[in-house]
């Protein structure tokens, strides 16, 4: 399978913070950036596999400042990592002031999606090539975050075994 560029997967989309999106203090719900971010994700990892894809995990959203009533948002999403079927997705949302021109990190992701073959299973991916500082950065750092992913999934694994879930009639 031949490798494919950080920047093929490279998915950018721009909205607009609108009334309906925001919450009592006038900032976009928490949810609302959620859905744009697994969105974006989602088309950056179809993007390299060309294929149909699953989230496997978000490790975390992690709300650096607020985007505000009227201001854009911009979320920005490529592979930064593979595995056999699986893609390591970074998102990056910038918030800007319409008015003045003012950008503002606003949130960092990582999420995991894996490529799903025409029954629905897990099917290869093509590796990544990092090409920038930012996308070598990170390529460089995947494998502690993949084993930080393997732990934290283990960790959740024997919780779960000790609730005890009864079944619906």
């Amino acid at each position: 399978m031949n490798p494919k560029t950080a920047s093929e997967s490279r998915t950018v989309q721009a909205s607009l913070v609108l009334p309906s999106d925001t919450n009592n203090h006038g900032t976009i719900f928490g949810g609302a950036m959620m859905a744009y971010i697994d969105e974006v994700a989602a088309i950056a990892a179809m993007r390299h596999c060309r294929g149909p894809v699953v989230t496997a995990s978000i490790d975390s959203i992690d709300f650096l400042s607020p985007a505000k009533k009227n201001h854009s948002v911009c979320i920005e999403a490529y592979v930064t990592s593979t595995g056999t079927s699986s893609m390591e997705i970074f998102v990056k949302v910038v918030s800007e002031d319409l008015m003045t021109g003012a950008r503002t990190l606003t949130a960092t992701s990582f999420l995991t999606f894996v490529a799903l073959d025409e029954n629905g299973k897990p099917k290869p991916v093509p590796p990544v090539i990092p090409e920038s500082e930012e996308e070598k950065l990170l390529a460089q750092t995947a494998a502690e975050r993949k084993a930080m992913r393997k732990e934290r999934k283990a960790s959740t694994e024997a919780f779960t075994r000790q609730l005890k879930i009864e079944k619906e009639i």
